[in-house]
């Protein structure tokens, strides 16, 4: 068990390592989960099959670190097979309560990939301890997981007495159970919704407890079968699940960046022949008929300079306007850009009487980076 456990540690270590440079959305606020879920145990050894089966229900919270592993943090509420009260000992209706923190492996993604988004049935391997406490006479003995003629051979045991067929437990110092506690599970998920968002699982297990250094012992141990519904929280790359970042080498970044530079570098005047062949009027174009309204890049507003500039059209004077913008960002973004900038200047020119036949964006107009509104006063 304990190499099991070392080879299931190296494993988490190595493929963790490996997906964190394949991914987008791995802030620590981002792949949390919270679900619940229920199911039955059973004791695993001396036991009849499906017999005294103890039902049980609780929460979990799991965290994605890598595509392929994670952390589930669990507890469990164990609930009585039956309602017992006999004497002097109170049963009550909840045995025991369970947490465990577990390491999870993904490993349809550790075989198979990570593809952009869950597939709509993944298969993972958990791992990891716990803490056991139990309630009421079910406390001292494994959590329910044992018969009700132990458990009064104990009781009488405990007080002296172990030949009696009767017992009196007023007089029995019983001290409370807390017990270590293992667990090994797999996960068969179902993942659905618009953006695989929720998840269903079943999950069988085995549970040890009572691990006196570490030990394993099949007979202080039990099987259960849970299954669940999880719902996983948006990210903040606008998923609900790890995105495949699009990864580029070094040149490649260079070359753009080079690009980018030698664009910002040239002169404003270049664009202006561009803006000019666009412009359908009947006499000459003068470069007095024009006036040139700047922008920040990406932006749209109006600064003081270029309401100053515009303010020296006529009221009353016919104009045609143009935006335009800098080779930057994609053409959806940069149509959209260059269509509110010429917007902009025409709004405000009809505040002050101007009268604009036309409001057009142009997008990017040659190969500089302008970021321009053009105003042809006919």
């Amino acid at each position: 068990m304990k190499k099991l456990f070392l080879l299931f540690a190296v494993a988490m270590m190595t493929v963790s390592a490996s997906a964190q440079v394949t991914v987008e959305g791995s802030k620590f606020t981002d792949n949390w989960s919270i679900g619940i879920q229920g199911g039955v145990a059973t004791k695993t050894n001396n036991n009849r099959w499906l017999h005294n089966l103890n039902a049980n229900a609780g929460l979990r919270i799991g965290k994605e670190i890598t595509p392929v592993f994670g952390l589930v943090a669990e507890g469990n509420v164990y609930f009585g097979d039956r309602a017992m009260d006999s004497g002097n000992i109170n049963y009550t209706f909840a045995k025991s309560l369970n947490v465990n923190v577990l390491g999870k492996v993904n490993l349809s993604n550790l075989f198979g990939g990570y593809k952009g988004e869950p597939r709509v049935f993944e298969v993972s391997a958990l791992f990891g301890y716990g803490w056991l406490h139990g309630f009421g006479a079910y406390e001292h003995f494994g959590g329910g997981f044992v018969t009700y003629t132990d458990m009064l051979a104990a009781i009488n045991n405990a007080a002296g007495r172990p030949n009696l067929p009767y017992y009196d437990v007023d007089d029995v110092e019983m001290p409370a159970l807390n017990k270590l506690t293992s667990k090994a599970a797999i996960d068969f998920a179902f993942n659905f919704g618009s953006q695989k968002q929720f998840q269903v699982f079943i999950q069988p297990s085995i549970n040890f407890y009572d691990l006196n250094d570490f030990k394993y012992n099949i007979n202080k141990s039990f099987v259960q079968l849970n299954a669940g519904v999880v719902y996983k929280f948006k990210n903040s790359n606008g998923t609900h699940n790890f995105k495949i970042a699009q990864l580029r080498d070094q040149a490649e970044i260079d070359a753009l960046n080079a690009q980018i530079n030698e664009l910002r570098n040239r002169k404003p005047e270049v664009i202006t022949k561009e803006v000019i062949k666009e412009v359908q009027v009947g006499k000459e174009v003068r470069v007095e008929d024009l006036v040139f309204v700047t922008f920040a890049q990406g932006k749209y507003n109006l600064t003081n300079d270029a309401k100053a500039a515009l303010d020296k059209v006529k009221e009353g004077a016919h104009v045609q306007v143009v935006g335009t913008c800098s080779p930057e960002g994609s053409k959806e973004l940069n149509d959209r850009l260059s269509q509110n900038r010429a917007n902009a200047v025409a709004d405000y020119l009809k505040g002050r009487g101007v009268i604009v036949d036309e409001a057009i964006g142009k997008g990017v107009q040659g190969t500089t980076s302008n970021r321009l509104a053009i105003v042809y006063v006919k």
